[in-house]
């Protein structure tokens, strides 16, 4: 048996998942930010955002990545995969937020 949502709950989930995928965007923009300016660019486990860095710059890769990725998360949202976007999500959150969470927090 499907279990069918209605319009309005779809969209509450949908309109949840974007915020908290921008929130996680948000908050890995400025950790990695303040990571990479802090520590060195070398602890930025993503080897094209390493180089991006080294050519333009900690804040404007940082940037030009988070705006591109939410960009992408808001196709998702408009496109209506909000599970593809949910889980999108957790990963950054466990995969990205955390570590440099705990890495900023240990200093």
């Amino acid at each position: 048996m499907l279990l069918h949502r209605t319009v309005d709950e779809r969209s509450r989930f949908g309109d949840a998942v974007i915020v908290l995928f921008l929130l996680a965007q948000a908050a890995d923009g400025v950790m990695t930010y303040v990571g990479v300016t802090t520590l060195g660019v070398h602890l930025e486990a993503n080897p094209l955002l390493a180089s991006l860095m080294n050519s333009f710059g900690q804040g404007p890769a940082v940037a030009a990545a988070k705006i591109v990725a939410s960009g992408l998360g808001i196709s998702l949202h408009l496109i209506g995969v909000h599970r593809v976007l949910a889980v999108l999500t957790a990963v950054y959150l466990l995969a990205a937020v955390l570590p440099w969470a705990g890495l900023l927090l240990a200093m």
